[in-house]
């Protein structure tokens, strides 16, 4: 029988501020959908539909941190599946806008990562054994469903498969994040800090996207390397020191560095000081360390599963 998600429904193990604030995402999530859509005559946003809202990670578990003194100042992030009746209503212009307002909305403090799939993608991801999607079926709460209908019963891999997938993904994503850094280390030896600070943000979502695709088969199209890193952080804590939160400056730094993506290309406003990216790139190489070990940590208990030595 396939899972029912109507089985996990209730909040009660979080306190009653915390589901305030997620009641809240979910109507802010509403709010921005339909005026993404409001006005349109295409037949697919006149249709359109959120089916489902689903919390996953850390805030469903129950295993969450919320203590920013502790912890480097690490804090627990909402992680929010939401899923549309229309794989074109997954694409981002339909939801920066809710991003956005997440983000600054003084009714929600926790920061909130979101995921938005179509109905029929995430059955598919749940069809190939997509462990990430597994997961959050197995682990999800339900904060908003239009029905009860179901979605596919999941498949499991095999070791053998999980070995498989996790090897090509460790083997194809890894070298690229180490040359991104290279990129980054000749462009600064050029006196262009500003091109550096684009391949340095390039290696860290890759340094992110090889671990949860390793580690869980799935990595997001995103470009915002504060929701990979949380992402990242909710499977494996031992990330969470990569990037200490406990200095305003250093969150100043990485912030400066997540809208390189965008910025250091296309604004001529975009700087950051010599002292920033020396920082960057040392916490950077220790990301790689930590990225390396727990992946092949990961392959190398599947080959003990699969008996290879």
């Amino acid at each position: 029988m396939p899972y029912r998600l109507e089985m996990r429904s209730s909040l009660v193990h979080l306190p009653e501020n915390k589901q305030r604030e997620l009641a809240r995402v979910v109507e802010i999530i509403h709010e921005e959908f339909a005026d993404a859509l409001e006005g349109s005559s295409a037949g697919f946003k006149k249709r359109g539909r959120i089916l489902k809202i689903v919390l996953f990670g850390s805030y469903a578990r129950g295993t969450f941190v919320d203590e920013p003194h502790t912890m480097k100042g690490y804090r627990s992030d909402y992680d929010v599946l939401v899923i549309v009746n229309s794989k074109k209503l997954a694409e981002s212009q339909y939801w920066d806008k809710a991003i956005d307002r997440l983000m600054w909305d003084k009714g929600v403090s926790t920061p909130v990562g979101l995921i938005v799939h179509g109905a029929r993608e995430v059955n598919n991801f749940l069809a190939d054994g997509q462990y990430f999607f597994v997961d959050i079926l197995r682990e999800g709460i339900v904060l908003y469903e239009l029905d009860d209908r179901p979605l596919a019963e999941p498949k499991q891999l095999s070791p053998a498969d999980a070995l498989r997938v996790g090897t090509e993904h460790f083997a194809r994503r890894f070298p690229d994040s180490k040359d991104f850094m290279d990129t980054a280390t000749f462009l600064v030896d050029r006196g262009n800090l500003r091109l550096a600070a684009f391949q340095l943000h390039q290696s860290i979502e890759t340094a992110y996207s090889t671990l949860l695709l390793t580690l869980t088969n799935y990595s997001p199209p995103s470009h915002n390397l504060k929701f990979l890193r949380g992402l990242a952080e909710d499977k494996e804590r031992r990330l969470v020191e990569a990037w200490p939160r406990d200095q305003h400056r250093f969150t100043a730094w990485y912030n400066i560095l997540n809208e390189a993506y965008v910025k250091a290309r296309y604004s001529k406003h975009f700087e950051i000081t010599e002292e920033a990216f020396a920082w960057l790139t040392e916490r950077t190489e220790h990301l790689h360390r930590l990225v390396e070990t727990i992946c092949k940590e990961r392959l190398l208990l599947l080959k003990r599963a699969v008996g290879i030595d």
